[in-house]
């Protein structure tokens, strides 16, 4: 392949990569009996099916996303009060279009995460910027930020992706300064680009993170506005797993530690 004569003209013209199918491709237009434009469609339909392959790696890579937490393997039947066909439709991506949020709420280890990084990953196919942080090291970073003059470049990669992906919403109290970048966030982002925002608390408690009634007012009045709200009920598949694991082994932790005194 790497001696082939039209290898020079092929990276002159950077396509390099049709190569990559170029035998094959010409094999089939012998057999089917192609005509030369058909044979030249198949060709460019290859190249840019590549092209489009390696954008959505880079895309994955840049977004902080799991490539292995997909909808495909998303366990819906242990996922009480999750809507199938409304989670597909989130799928669609349509949400980002229209610059909503979705707020996603349960007990920890129904699926949350793996839910909305399903979300995000269809929408990197779909050549959107997506970005997928924790919440508490988003906040860490941008006060570090300030300290080595990163903030900027870090605030306007926060607010300009398509899908900013928030998890662990509420995991542990945030600072004053940190209540306020999360406010700027939202506030910045606000019928400009979509949320996916994901917590172990109840809805009613999450103003209660921000530490600052009025702050968390104005956050959540316009995190909540075109919102679509997804509660997982449900056990956590961790304790299910280990239960598995531990099945017919008496040295086994059980499913959940006993309260010391």
């Amino acid at each position: 392949m790497m001696l082939h004569p039209l290898l020079p003209k092929l990276r002159q013209l950077k396509l390099g990569g049709m190569l990559q199918t170029l035998d094959v491709r010409a094999a089939q237009a012998t057999q089917q009996q192609l005509t030369p434009l058909e044979f030249l469609a198949v060709l460019l339909d290859d190249e840019l099916e590549r092209r489009s392959q390696q954008r959505l790696a880079r895309r994955l890579a840049q977004s902080g996303c799991d490539a292995h937490k997909t909808l495909a393997r998303f366990d819906f039947a242990a996922a009480s009060g999750v809507n199938r066909s409304f989670v597909h439709d989130l799928a669609t991506c349509a949400f980002i279009t229209r610059h909503e949020n979705v707020l996603v709420c349960g007990p920890t280890g129904v699926g949350k995460s793996h839910l909305a990084n399903a979300v995000a990953l269809e929408a990197l196919k779909r050549e959107r910027s997506v970005w997928y942080r924790h919440t508490q090291r988003l906040v860490t970073d941008l006060h570090a930020a300030r300290a080595n003059g990163a903030y900027p470049r870090l605030l306007a990669r926060t607010l300009t992706v398509d899908l900013l992906v928030l998890d662990d919403f509420g995991l542990q109290p945030l600072a004053p300064q940190a209540a306020q970048d999360l406010y700027d966030i939202i506030s910045e982002r606000y019928e400009h680009g979509s949320l996916i925002v994901t917590s172990n608390r109840a809805f009613e408690e999450w103003a209660a993170v921000f530490g600052n009634d009025l702050l968390a007012s104005a956050a959540l009045d316009r995190l909540t506005h075109h919102a679509h709200p997804l509660i997982i009920r449900g056990e956590s598949y961790r304790q299910r797993s280990r239960r598995k694991e531990a099945t017919g082994d008496e040295w086994a932790l059980p499913a959940h530690p006993p309260s010391q005194a």
